[in-house]
């Protein structure tokens, strides 16, 4: 059925090839089109943010009791500023991944390394105080961190783990010092740092005194282990008395450490080579048939 229905197409076709013209017309416009083929048109989309692998950030949060302590801003407790600015922070880091572990007298891996930002923002909302215990366990949280980057890396190549070890980051937020959990924080520090893993360490709450808007004050905060866990681990230590200062912190470290997807962008493209090369092979029948013709 299909050669008697090509011949039906191309006798007609042929006829008015007859001529020496037209015939070199046609040749010419397959030549054409097959040269417009093989330059491969494309038609470009709009661009798009590329994914990239980017940084790895773990956020360890402090949900113990003292958190629910209302100094860093008029009506809002301690936590609830956290969520708030560092929730800003989750939004902006496009391209990373990010990680949330909540820690009271026990830590917990509320959302693994991932780049969706939403969840991990989602579940940092939903953090309550006193849900891990009353207790502060810095070391066990800083331990948690650790175990989560050897599991990442049990499965990379060395290159991997090379290029991880540069990538890795753990942001640590407190308002007070250790009282709890297996592993101490200096000690702690140190298998970080012999992992790669670079720790920011904030300290929160009002200074001092009655605290910034009444309040009683963080007298607690243990800031020379902080510090030494920064400096252990490459890392810098910030102090944040209220919400603006908060803001502030997480600015730097986003100085610090940039998100590495921002300026990365992709244009989609089409390929669109076909649509001349099917013409030059449906001029070409014609074409061939009065070739035919003309040598029978």
């Amino acid at each position: 059925m299909f050669l008697p229905f090509m011949a039906s197409v191309a006798a007609p076709a042929a006829a008015a090839l007859a001529s020496g013209r037209w015939r070199r017309i046609v040749f010419a416009l397959i030549w054409l089109l097959l040269v417009g083929a093989a330059v491969r048109p494309q038609w470009l989309g709009e661009p798009l943010p590329a994914p990239t692998s980017g940084r790895r950030i773990l956020l360890a949060v402090d949900v113990s009791g003292s958190m629910a302590t209302q100094d860093m801003a008029n009506g809002a407790s301690r936590l609830q500023v956290v969520q708030q600015v560092a929730g800003q922070f989750i939004d902006g880091r496009r391209g990373d991944q990010v990680g949330l572990i909540l820690f009271g007298t026990q830590p917990y891996l509320q959302a693994p390394l991932t780049p969706d930002l939403t969840t991990v923002h989602h579940f940092l909302d939903e953090a309550v105080v006193g849900v891990a215990g009353t207790e502060t366990a810095i070391g066990d949280a800083i331990g948690m961190a650790i175990k989560r980057l050897r599991a990442e890396r049990s499965t990379a190549t060395p290159q991997d783990e090379r290029d991880a070890a540069h990538r890795t980051v753990l942001i640590l937020l407190t308002d007070g010092e250790s009282n709890a959990g297996v592993m101490q924080p200096l000690q702690a520090a140190r298998f970080a740092a012999q992992s790669g893993l670079r720790i920011y360490t904030i300290g929160v709450g009002a200074i001092g005194g009655d605290g910034f808007f009444g309040g009683a004050g963080n007298n607690d905060l243990d800031e020379e282990t902080l510090k030494a866990i920064a400096k252990t681990t490459g890392g810098r230590y910030f102090r944040a008395a209220d919400a603006d200062a908060l803001q502030a912190v997480y600015r730097q470290i986003d100085e610090l450490e940039p998100a590495a997807a921002r300026a990365q962008w992709l244009r989609p493209a089409d390929e669109w080579f076909f649509l001349p090369l099917a013409a030059a092979l449906l001029l070409s029948v014609p074409a061939a048939w009065a070739g035919a013709r003309a040598w029978g």
